[in-house]
C-alpha cells in the first residue's frame, strides 16, 4: 500500500543538506492526478533502497512546495545531494519516472 502524503515536511535546509538519492513527492491525498501516478512512482521505486522517497502534502503557503516552485500536482523532484537533478510533473508513465530516477541513482 502506498503511503499517504504528509502534513509535516522537512525544511528546505535539510534537503538541500540531504546526501544521497532522494525523490520529493508533492501533492495531496485527495488529488487524483496524484492518485493516477502513485502506482507509477511506486512501481519505479520499489526495490531502490537507497533512494529516500518523501511524499510531501503541498499547498498554498507550504513553504518547501513553493521554494521548489511547485504549481501542479504531482511534482517529483529528484535530488542527488540536495542539488535538484530532475523533476517530472503529472507522470503518466514509468518510463519517465525511471528516466528521471536514473540521473540521481
Amino acid at each position: 500500500m502506498d503511503s499517504p502524503y504528509l502534513p509535516q515536511a522537512p525544511t528546505r535546509a535539510e534537503i538541500d543538506a540531504a546526501t544521497g538519492a532522494m525523490v520529493l513527492n508533492f501533492g495531496t491525498n485527495w488529488c487524483g492526478h496524484c492518485q493516477a501516478a502513485a502506482p507509477l512512482v511506486q512501481q519505479v521505486l520499489q526495490g531502490q533502497n537507497d533512494v529516500q522517497h518523501v511524499k510531501v502534502e503541498d499547498g498554498s503557503g507550504r513553504e518547501l512546495g513553493r521554494s521548489f516552485h511547485v504549481t501542479l500536482w504531482p511534482t517529483l523532484v529528484f535530488l542527488r545531494d540536495g542539488v535538484e537533478q530532475a523533476r517530472v510533473v503529472r507522470p503518466r508513465s514509468v518510463e519517465v519516472i525511471r528516466d528521471a530516477l536514473a540521473k540521481v541513482a
